[in-house]
């Protein structure tokens, strides 16, 4: 489902790190995020409130 929060994002699973871009153009690298919370943000109602509860705080993350 599309998000208005969230443009675009992608993970490596190699590194598990997590790419999110948001509407501002902004891209912000999320790491060692777990491959099944990768899954559950894709699968989500609402990927803007996943990311909010269960990723933006959770993980150490870094501007690209």
């Amino acid at each position: 489902m599309p998000s208005s929060v969230i443009k675009r994002y992608l993970y490596d699973a190699t590194k598990q790190e997590l790419a999110v871009t948001f509407p501002s153009g902004k891209t912000y690298i999320y790491e060692d995020v777990p491959h099944d919370v990768f899954v559950a943000f894709g699968e989500a109602a609402s990927r803007g409130a996943y990311f909010n509860d269960h990723i933006r705080d959770q993980y150490y993350h870094r501007e690209l």
